[in-house]
């Protein structure tokens, strides 16, 4: 089905065709700044004007005699030096709602064809916590997935862990010298416990020669396939992979992961390919791939390094191994990578060498670096704990359930343990997740607890009070499960049922720019004017008892599907009850 937007392209598209005989001119419609003006506003006279060496409102009037069908609209009316402001007809919107409701995805225009999507985010490192620093990476990621899955799309996220390297010859060689027991299975170990040994191995590393050299017969070993190597690994990774399961079962995050170690067995060939190419040159031992427009400060040429002089491969040599394999393996049409924002150079250094090494053509595949910004505190500076350490994600996600639990217990009386405790993880992720995803991702983002579990503003907590008031208001109808009834009819005339409508039928305009410019605050910021338009419809005209009721319902209804289908794409949880 096509949005509203798109459908008035086509007429003016046409009425230009026919008014100038220019078929191939797509007209210009924008939404209105102001709804007074109309719901949508056509520019495109102001530039055919310059064409045609015509004055713009006269053209502006040739645009307007042409239009068919004119039934579409209550309103078009030429404003200004040649803008041509649009209001759609109460009839048209009611047509428009009612087929909405008749529609699994609520009208919103699918994906035809079924292509595939890989989203590649969170990407945690083995023997690490996951820290502040992965809370955006793994929420925006999880957005953009959901997205393009209700768009149709063929979707493959993917955790790019940090699973391989010269790090874990020395975390082996230390666990065997010191906790020998934990290969062995008579022993167990959390995250915290791989942490120390991690840090101890690193200064025995930088101290002792004998541990030096064992750590390094390890990563041979690990790199050869050594059986008791990859066993004392995968044993590494698995103690890994139970400390950050659990954040994303808090988190609602189903990721598939893939490592750096998956890529091993592509590496020699991407060298290979780039000195075969010619592209790759070698420079003090190492392999490099220069790139025209790519310099450093004192303005010479920057080395993307794909094999270092020892020989051993890095992150670049890998992401150009995990590039091909999802162009030529996955077959994926578009390719997103959701990384901070302090990473663009080495992606646009990536994505051009994959370019030059014709690894992927940007003509038919879609390559995206989907950078965003830092989590700053209240004070502007990077989030730390008090003691000016990185914060553990982990206790950010069970600080937001406590602080929830506090607000749920303060306005529900006499709630069981088992219900305070389901609520307060829905409201505390929730409002963690909104929060974020509201904030302009390319920007840093201040975290505050305090506002962003507040009942007013834009905030989780606010929509999704707005949601069970709708909820309470369709409960109280006698009309039943309207999901039942086939009978939709919609009658809107009030300004307050117009702007409510119109604000609906747009849903799909939203989704089409989230999926162009993965700004998930796009639809947050929707959702936040779904929620306002709402509340003045209902401040506005009376619901239960009224001869409108039918119709009003349906409109409840409609916005009810909306905000599932909007909290569904954010990973925001249905909540019940507030």
């Amino acid at each position: 089905m096509q949005n509203l937007k798109t459908q008035i392209e086509e007429i003016f598209s046409l009425a230009i065709a026919k008014a100038f005989h220019l078929t191939l001119f797509k007209a210009e419609i924008a939404l209105t700044a102001q709804e007074n003006f109309g719901h949508y506003q056509c520019n495109s006279a102001l530039k055919l004007a310059k064409d045609l060496k015509l004055p713009p409102r006269e053209v502006a009037q040739k645009i307007v005699s042409a239009i068919h069908p004119k039934e579409k609209f209550q309103k078009l009316e030429i404003a200004g030096p040649g803008f041509i402001n649009i209001t759609v007809s109460n009839h048209e919107l009611e047509n428009e709602l009612v087929l909405m409701l008749k529609e699994d995805r609520l009208g919103v225009e699918l994906h035809q064809r079924s292509e595939k999507v890989i989203v590649e985010y969170s990407s945690v490192n083995i023997a690490k916590e996951m820290h502040v620093g992965h809370l955006r990476t793994t929420i925006i990621g999880e957005s953009l997935a959901r997205l393009f899955e209700y768009l149709d799309y063929d979707v493959l996220r993917l955790n790019h862990i940090g699973d391989w390297g010269t790090q874990f010859g020395m975390l082996i060689a230390y666990i065997k010298k010191f906790h020998p027991e934990l290969f062995e299975g008579t022993f167990s170990a959390d995250i915290e416990s791989l942490m120390h040994w991690y840090r101890e191995s690193k200064k025995l590393f930088d101290e002792d020669k004998d541990f030096k050299k064992a750590a390094q017969l390890d990563v041979v070993a690990l790199q050869a396939g050594d059986k008791n190597a990859l066993k004392a690994w995968k044993k590494i990774c698995e103690i890994s992979r139970i400390a950050y399961e659990e954040i994303y079962a808090l988190l609602n995050v189903k990721i598939i992961e893939r490592g750096e170690s998956f890529y091993n067995p592509y590496l020699p060939d991407i060298v290979k390919k780039f000195v075969h190419q010619g592209l790759a040159i070698e420079s003090e031992g190492a392999q490099c791939v220069f790139l025209e427009g790519f310099e450093s400060i004192e303005k010479k040429p920057l080395p993307l390094i794909i094999q270092k002089s020892d020989g051993g491969y890095n992150y670049a040599t890998t992401d150009l191994a995990a590039l091909r394999h999802r162009v030529e393996h996955e077959k994926a049409k578009r390719i997103i990578y959701v990384v901070d924002a302090g990473q663009k150079l080495h992606f646009d250094m990536v994505f051009k060498a994959a370019e030059r090494a014709e690894i992927y053509d940007p003509n038919r595949v879609r390559v995206e670096h989907v950078g965003f910004g830092n989590v700053l505190g209240e004070d502007g500076k990077k989030f730390k704990t008090r003691s000016g350490e990185t914060v553990r994600l982990i206790d950010l996600l069970m600080e937001a359930i406590r602080r929830a639990k506090v607000i749920i217990k303060e306005r529900i009386e006499n709630i069981s343990d088992e219900e305070l405790n389901e609520l307060a993880t829905a409201l505390g992720m929730n409002a963690l997740k909104y929060a974020d995803l509201s904030s302009l991702r390319t920007k840093d983002y201040h975290f505050s607890f305090e506002k962003m579990l507040k009942f007013e503003g834009n905030t989780a907590a606010f929509l999704l009070y707005s949601y069970v008031r709708i909820l309470s208001i369709i409960r109280k109808s006698p009309q039943g499960d309207l999901s039942l009834n086939p009978n939709i009819h919609i009658k809107i005339e009030h300004p307050s049922e117009i702007s409510l409508g119109i604000h609906l039928r747009q849903f799909g305009e939203c989704l089409k720019d989230f999926e162009e410019d993965l700004l998930p605050n796009r639809l947050c910021d929707y959702l936040y004017t779904l929620a306002e338009k709402f509340n003045n419809f209902f401040r506005d005209c009376k619901v239960i008892g009224d001869e409108k009721e039918g119709s009003r319902l349906w409109l409840c209804y409609l916005t009810q599907k909306v905000f599932e289908a909007g909290f569904s794409i954010l990973g925001i949880q249905l909540m019940k009850r507030m």
